[in-house]
């Protein structure tokens, strides 16, 4: 039922975003049509979780908070169903245990040959420059043993920016890279320099991508 519905809300969504957003979009050649995948982007706004899965030429899930799924009235149904249908899964993120649980969940996804969508980081950025990647995205691509293909997108900020509720027209780009394999480090997802190097990859791949200046690299990052 989640197949179809995800098939009626792209065939719905895509060509409005398009017409919105005026959408370019460039790489999706790079993305492998099957087996596991994670997209590893960089993140601008609220609205990269719906502008990323609508433009990747498969289906893509996200995680997103809980109180997206739970919200009461029309307009919670509506953000329910749109995030469902979209791939969107919810996770609690006030737990002790939210960081694992999450890498957990993303980790069935790939176990199940899916793709999955994460934003290294950890968090949006407020000034646009690209901050060191945290190295969760390593330990899932190093333990699921599967490619990473690094994301762009730009524009999205002013789209929706940062505490802003709703969304405004303007031109949004997203670039798919090439996927990144670290078979030197193939087993390694408990070494946390193996994690370290991959995670800078990734991190150099979305920056080479995305064109922006990079903040805090020179810094210790989990």
């Amino acid at each position: 039922m989640r197949g179809v519905l995800y098939l009626v809300v792209r065939f719905l969504l895509r060509p409005l975003f398009h017409v919105a957003l005026r959408t370019h979009v460039t790489g999706q050649e790079n993305v492998p049509p099957t087996g596991p995948v994670i997209l590893a982007s960089n993140h601008l706004s609220f609205i990269d979780s719906m502008v990323i899965p609508l433009s990747a030429p498969r289906r893509v899930h996200y995680l997103a908070k809980a109180e997206y799924f739970t919200g009461p009235g029309f307009g919670g149904w509506l953000t329910r169903t749109l995030f469902t249908a979209l791939g969107a899964m919810p996770v609690q993120r006030q737990t002790s245990r939210a960081a694992q649980e999450a890498l957990d969940t993303a980790l069935g996804v790939l176990h199940r040959g899916e793709g999955f969508g994460i934003y290294p980081e950890g968090t949006r950025s407020r000034d646009g420059r690209l901050a060191r990647g945290k190295t969760g995205v390593a330990w899932l691509a190093l333990t699921a043993d599967c490619p990473v293909v690094p994301v762009a997108v730009a524009g999205t900020e002013k789209v929706q920016p940062v505490d802003t509720r709703w969304p405004r027209p303007h031109k949004v780009s997203v670039a798919f890279g090439k996927p990144l394999t670290f078979p030197e480090h193939r087993g390694m997802a408990v070494n946390g320099r193996a994690r370290r190097a991959v995670t800078d990859q990734v991190m150099e791949a979305i920056a080479e991508l995305s064109g922006q200046e990079k903040a805090g690299w020179g810094q210790p990052a989990a």
